[in-house]
């Protein structure tokens, strides 16, 4: 099993969230008439994008760290949980069950995080940058 890696306790200037599938298969007969195969219930392939705009080098630094520990295994996956949701804090003040950051925290609990490119860095001015990352999250079954 691999190794948790701390993504850094940094707050993103924006994100894009994009719920994973479930893996099915339709089948569709001559007559139009469609059955649904699913194979599990979990969802697959959630994608999550940030930016963190005129972070300090040493934030920067720490994202890049966190990338290539991660990819020292490939087994390893990124924890993006520093906080009270990590880099998902900030998205909803609200903080009832119902709320944004409660469901993608329960939709995504059993999926295992993974940078899906390398990040991206843009140095903007002297000691600061912006940084592009991209996760993808995956159903990894116990070893």
């Amino acid at each position: 099993m691999g190794t948790q890696i701390q993504f850094p306790d940094v707050k993103p200037s924006s994100r894009s969230f994009t719920p994973g599938k479930y893996p099915e298969t339709t089948f569709e007969s001559l007559d139009g008439t469609k059955t649904y195969l699913r194979f599990g219930n979990q969802p697959i392939n959630a994608t999550l994008s940030l930016s963190f705009s005129n972070l300090q080098d040493g934030s920067a630094n720490a994202i890049l760290t966190a990338y290539f520990d991660s990819k020292a295994d490939p087994t390893n996956f990124i924890n993006l949980s520093a906080g009270p949701f990590g880099v998902l804090a900030g998205i909803d003040h609200n903080p009832s069950e119902n709320s944004f950051l409660q469901r993608i925290a329960k939709y995504t609990s059993p999926l295992k995080w993974r940078f899906s490119n390398p990040p991206t860095v843009t140095s903007t001015f002297k000691g600061l940058s912006n940084v592009s990352c991209s996760f993808v999250a995956c159903l990894d079954a116990p070893i």
